[in-house]
């Protein structure tokens, strides 16, 4: 029987970061892998995870570098259900949020929700940055290299190459 291949239209998918230690599990690297493990725990099945990033904040700053990557998820949840449940995550894991673009134990953004468009929030779908920042890209491509944008219709390589200039973004 042929495998099923699920359609990039329909993928679920979740950015997640952070430049901080977390006081529960440790470095950026141990507390994003403990946010997944956390989601799993609450019902959200990780199909897939790109490997890590480190990247420079964006805005540039001098906060330390953030642990970056994608995850590709399933769930039962609708995207208002998801998105308050990654809010709850982050407050458990120590964020607190002061200001924008601030240093942050925990990130945890809804990307994208299959095909779906929303411009009122929340969530807005896709994510309203997502096009301009290399830390959701690269990852990004790394498990979804199919993916299309449901708004612009470029593809994830066409997103790349059109990525604004000096992001400072590696794979660790």
């Amino acid at each position: 029987m042929a495998e099923s291949v699920e359609s990039p239209a329909e993928l679920i998918l979740i950015a997640f970061g952070a430049n901080l230690p977390s006081r529960t599990s440790g470095s950026p690297v141990e507390t994003c892998l403990a946010a997944l493990a956390a989601l799993e725990a609450r019902g959200v099945k990780i199909l897939r995870r790109s490997p890590f990033y480190e990247s420079a904040p964006v805005p540039v700053s001098d906060q330390p570098w953030y642990v970056n990557g994608v995850a590709q998820v399933d769930t039962a949840l609708t995207p208002e259900e998801l998105l308050a449940l990654l809010h709850e995550l982050e407050r458990w894991f120590g964020r607190e949020r002061r200001e924008l673009n601030e240093a942050r134990v925990m990130d945890l953004d809804l990307i994208a929700y299959g095909a779906r468009v929303r411009e009122t929030p929340p969530p807005i779908l896709p994510h309203p940055r997502m096009a301009d920042r290399a830390f959701v890209l690269l990852p990004l491509r790394d498990i979804a290299p199919g993916w299309i944008h449901p708004v612009s219709g470029r593809t994830v390589e066409e997103l790349v190459a059109a990525l604004p200039a000096g992001q400072q973004i590696r794979r660790i």
